[in-house]
């Protein structure tokens, strides 16, 4: 995590040591999201495809977003709209 540390003090309270998740934690979030796509794998392409199509009519896509959002995760979304979109690349 990076961090700006102003040399005259900073409001950001900067934790002594990095807190890692266990390795029971890390599986339990993984088996969660396989959970959640497994539940939802029927409504998520339905809701991708809305998305989709929304951001293709360059039309506000926030009310599409929120529909996808109950079904599909963070990486779905993300993952539909770069294939209709592109993904931002920073010029190096």
């Amino acid at each position: 995590v990076n961090t700006y540390l102003d040399p005259n003090g900073s409001p950001t309270l900067v934790p002594d040591e990095v807190i890692r998740s266990t390795s029971e934690e890390k599986e339990f979030a993984i088996s969660s999201l396989e959970d959640f796509h497994a539940r939802n794998a029927g409504r998520a392409e339905a809701a991708l495809k809305s998305l989709q199509e929304t951001a293709v009519r360059h039309e506000n896509i926030f009310a599409s977003m929120m529909e996808a959002c109950k079904v599909c995760s963070l990486g779905q979304i993300s993952t539909a709209l770069y294939r209709v979109g592109g993904q931002y690349r920073r010029n190096m």
